[in-house]
Parts: C-alpha cells; structure tokens; sequence
C-alpha cells in the first residue's frame, strides 16, 4: 500500500490510502501487497511460492487486513486517531477497496474504486462482457482491421487442420525466417491464446502517447502483401508494430512472478458480500474491466460514476476526465464534511479554546489534489 497521503494530526486532516495490488509500490509507508515487491514472507520469493503450504496465506482477505493493521498502525503513530481514512485503488486494487471499507469500516470511512471488475464473480455478469469492449474498440479503431481479426481465426485453423500444421506456423508467413528460437507449438490454441491477449491488452491499455490499438491495427491494415491470402502476414505485421521486432512471439521463455501465480491461486470469492456505504465506482467505458463493473448507483451512498471514453489518469488530462474526477471529489468532500460534522459535535465540550480544525475548503484543495495525484 503506497503512498499514504497525511497533511498533520492537529487537523483531524484525512489520510488518503492508495492500495497496492500485484505490482510492488514505494513510498513515505512503502508496504505492497503480501507477496508482492518487499513484502515477501518466508525469506525468500522461490520460498513463498513453493507450494500451498506457504501460498495458503496469498490472498486479498488477509492482503487487507494487513492494510487495517497498518492504517491503524499510523494512525496511532501519528496521533491521528479523529483523522477519517480514504482507500483508492484501481482494477484489482479498485476491487480490495471497496471490499476493505465493507470489511473494515471503523478504519475506512469511504473508498474509491476505479475500473474495479467487482461484478465478474457469481455470474452477475455475461462473461464475454471483457471481449465485446475489446471487439467494440477495435471496429472503432479501424473496420478493415478488425475484419482481418476476425478472418485470421479460420485461417490459423485451416492452416494448423493440415498434415504436421501447427508444426507449419513456424515457417509459415506469419513468421519472419528467423523467427526460432521459441518453444515448439503444440496446438492452434496456444498461437490463438496469444493473440487474444494481444488485442486484449491493447485495447486495456489504449492510452496515450502509443495508443496500441491504432498501432497495431495501423500495422494490420499497412501490410503491403496485402491479398486475403495473406491474412496472416497481416496479423504478424500488427504484432510487430505494436511490440516491436523480437526473436519470439509466443510461447517465449517465462520467469513466473508473484503477480501470475498469485492470480491463479487466490480466491477472491473469499470476501465478496453486501456492500456499504460511502463507496464510488468509476469507470470509462472503453476499458474492458468496465464490462464487470458497478455501472448504476447501488445506494444513495453507493454511487456509479462513469463516462464513455477513456480509462486512466493521463500527463494532460482530457475535459471529460477532469468532470469525473471533480465529481468524484465532491462526493468525497461531501463523506469527510459530515465525518467533521459528528466528529465536532462528539468533541465541542473537550476542544481547548482556540484550536482550529481542516475546514472544508482545507479538505476541498487538499482531496482534489491528492485524487489527482493518485488516479
């Protein structure tokens, strides 16, 4: 979990938590994900991800309550005790959020979820939600693109049905004579697999300066070899544009991480329940997550925001984003000014004389700089 955002206990001010997720984070109270970056048990990572012994403690249930503890931790530190807590987080990060205020409210008072695919689980939600995005975004991008897309899955079948085929895909046109040093395919999946999360994370992570969806389909609809014979060649010229020359494609050489082998292990099942209150769900309909999404207000104090471009916080942010975030913030403001309300009301017959407390357009400037930091 980093950074940890504190402007000083004497106001009451709040305490702005960005959860970590799969990847390691540092900052002023650097503590990623069990599991992740430092926060390695057992000493040592090919240790901690032997078997199940050791992976049995690798989850999100108990990934926040780490975060619990080491709110509260700072907190008591610090003196901040009257100090509300904010949680952020996005795509998994946005899902420990939500599932951290409704675990933990005595310690969050309200969290902010963004791109946060809460509603994959118990089938709330069609399950090809992600790739109808991902297909939508890449008719947008170019038709021609994806029609060679769509062709190229009957022509790796048609090549890989012939005698010895899968072993052809190595020498056929869409590989590059060189191209072979790489783990033999065993079948069209594993050819088809890997395009699949090609276009998947092009369309997840479609944001400037690269915008990989219109470099790949720019490489697509750019092959000079041109006929429907050659649809293949179309498909490998996209791969390079978008990744570049490289030995090999699919099926490289693989160095397991926390990252993949915690993602097959965890449950996250484990905490999913009735939600609280003080909770937002953002998301732009062009990210792929968006699909599993809370889209619609839950409660009047769990609301939906949302907007039909983009996904993540840009150098030069767009109108639209800068609306969403402002709306954002204001419905934070909106928790931690009645928080200071109640708080005021508990503490008016202790406050020494005097003593000055974050008004609200303290919290006003300060929130939104911190979320615009963050997000």
């Amino acid at each position: 979990m980093a950074p940890i955002h504190f402007h000083g206990a004497d106001a009451n001010a709040p305490v702005i938590a960005y959860l970590g997720a799969e990847e390691p984070l540092d900052g002023v109270f650097p503590s990623s994900h069990r599991y992740c970056g430092k926060s390695i048990p057992f000493g040592s990572r090919e240790e901690a991800l032997k078997n199940a012994s050791t992976l049995g403690y690798f989850n999100s249930a108990q990934a926040i309550t780490d975060y619990a503890e080491i709110l509260l931790y700072i907190k008591q530190k610090y003196n901040a005790s009257h100090s509300p807590v904010i949680v952020i987080g996005g795509s998994y990060a946005g899902m420990l959020a939500p599932w951290f205020r409704l675990k933990y409210p005595h310690v969050a008072l309200g969290a902010l979820a963004s791109s946060a695919p809460i509603l994959y689980f118990d089938d709330i939600t069609p399950q090809n939600g992600y790739y109808s995005i991902v297909t939508r975004v890449f008719r947008e991008a170019s038709e021609t693109c994806y029609e060679t897309i769509m062709k190229s899955w009957a022509e790796i079948e048609k090549v890989a049905s012939k005698p010895d085929g899968v072993d052809n895909f190595p020498y056929s046109s869409l590989y590059q004579d060189n191209i072979i040093e790489f783990l033999p395919l065993k079948d069209s999946y594993e050819l088809e697999d890997f395009l699949e999360s090609m276009y998947a994370n092009a369309a997840q992570y479609n944001q400037p300066p690269k915008y990989p969806v219109n470099m790949l389909c720019g490489g697509i609809d750019g092959e000079a070899l041109g006929s429907d014979n050659d649809i293949l060649s179309k498909i490998f010229a996209g791969a390079v544009a978008t990744k570049g020359n490289k030995s090999c494609y699919v099926n490289p050489p693989i160095n397991e991480s926390e990252t993949t082998v915690g993602f097959r292990w965890q449950d996250i099942k484990l905490i999913l329940q009735r939600f609280a209150g003080n909770i937002i769900f953002s998301n732009g309909l062009r990210d792929p997550y968006s699909s599993g999404g809370v889209l619609e207000d839950a409660l009047e104090s769990v609301v939906a925001i949302h907007t039909a471009n983009g996904r993540a916080n840009q150098d030069s942010d767009p109108d639209w984003l800068v609306i969403q975030r402002k709306a954002e913030v204001e419905i934070i403001e909106g928790w931690i000014s009645k928080y200071y309300a109640d708080l005021k009301a508990k503490l008016k017959s202790r406050r020494p004389a005097g003593h000055r407390g974050m008004t609200n357009e303290d919290c006003g400037a300060s929130m939104y700089k911190l979320i615009n930091l963050l997000l």
